[in-house]
């Protein structure tokens, strides 16, 4: 017995082994580098992110700017494991203080007034009247750029540029694959010398695409797909490309749309974008304010939505369209919603070819023909496909 004793005295204790905790997180030290900066130029975000359990897990980290998410990540770390997550953005947003939410973590910083941007001499924008089309012309002193190229079945574009001087084209862009855009492109890369061509990238099938493509390899014209964010100079000419960010299939949502500035003058430019893609410049925070707006879709109630009209606040809105064209464009609403908001409403089919002259400072308005635009009378058509079978 007391051997016994002795042996049950002497024997091992056994501790339990703690349970290994489950992953948890917290964030903390975020820093915004640098605090200030001027539009379009970029900020870092960075935070640590620490898994305060024993095990691995996975976490998600959100990064909001004003409240709007611009990136998500999600990261998975070891027990005790420290990480730092950096987000690096372009910001181009108009001057003022925005704040930064990074899961909680809050912050600040500042976009800068834009410095007065120096020019020499004057830009001329022609909004030519190609009927039931689109061709606009920027021409500056140390430029000259190209919107889009007219309807295929007309020979307009080519005499209504050299009826202004053109010589050589920097930039044409084409916002999107319809024939009614793209249609004379063949014809003004054969006569004039072109630097550069841009596309949404977005490929269709018709022939009137076929051909542009064709004449766009035979130029020798370097060739861009821009994206929504980019910044492009050409002489004293800043261009801001808002849209697309990605492309879907849609021609009209991926049309290249840009914000075009000389001096302190901006204009605005979106093809045939729609609302719901006018809704994502908005929503991506891009300076949108001009003092000229190009209406979409040429006047279209597909387009110029009044969330996109409050953000640009134009002083004047033009449209291109065909005089008595089947689709009823402008559509009444937008007519009625653009003169509501007391814009000087444009467009060629009343007022043929219509001029905007700046100093970079201010501008000036003159059109071919005279005349008043009133809304027409509501109707349920939708515009259809120009270019459906070309």
């Amino acid at each position: 017995m007391l051997v016994a004793l002795l042996l049950g005295a002497c024997a091992p204790v056994t501790t339990p082994t703690p349970e290994p905790t489950p992953a948890t997180f917290t964030i903390s030290d975020l820093s915004i580098y640098p605090a200030e900066i001027n539009a379009g130029e970029r900020i870092i975000i960075s935070v640590l992110a620490t898994n305060d359990g024993d095990l691995a897990g996975n976490y998600q980290i959100t990064f909001k700017i004003n409240n709007v998410t611009v990136e998500t990540v999600d990261i998975h770390l070891a027990g005790g494991d420290t990480k730092k997550v950096d987000f690096a953005t372009a910001v181009d947003y108009v001057p003022g203080t925005y704040s930064v939410d990074v899961n909680g973590l809050l912050g600040t910083f500042t976009v800068k007034p834009p410095a007065p941007v120096p020019v020499d001499g004057s830009m001329q924008v022609y909004f030519f009247d190609v009927g039931q089309a689109d061709a606009t012309l920027l021409l500056g002193p140390d430029f000259t750029v190209l919107i889009d190229a007219g309807d295929y079945r007309r020979n307009d574009v080519v005499p209504h540029l050299e009826s202004v001087g053109v010589k050589e084209v920097d930039l044409l862009i084409g916002t999107h694959p319809h024939a009614d855009h793209i249609g004379q492109f063949p014809q003004v890369l054969e006569i004039f010398p072109v630097k550069e061509v841009w596309l949404s990238g977005d490929i269709h099938t018709a022939r009137t695409f076929e051909r542009a493509i064709d004449a766009i390899e035979a130029s020798g014209a370097a060739y861009h797909e821009p994206r929504a964010g980019e910044l492009f100079q050409f002489g004293s000419l800043h261009i801001k490309v808002l849209n697309p960010d990605r492309l879907t299939g849609d021609f009209h949502e991926g049309s290249v749309s840009i914000r075009a500035v000389f001096g302190d003058v901006a204009f605005i430019f979106t093809g045939d974008a729609e609302t719901h893609t006018e809704g994502s410049m908005v929503g991506r925070g891009h300076n949108l304010k001009a003092q000229i707006l190009q209406l979409g879709h040429h006047g279209s109630r597909t387009s110029s939505s009044q969330e996109f009209l409050d953000a640009v606040q134009p002083e004047v809105a033009i449209y291109s369209a065909g005089e008595g064209n089947p689709y009823g464009h402008p559509h009444g609403e937008i007519v009625n919603r653009v003169l509501a908001m007391g814009i000087q409403l444009y467009g060629t089919d009343v007022h043929g070819t219509i001029i905007i002259e700046t100093d970079g400072t201010t501008y000036s308005v003159s059109t071919d023909r005279a005349g008043d635009i009133r809304a027409p009378p509501s109707t349920e058509l939708e515009p259809a496909k120009l270019e459906s079978k070309n």
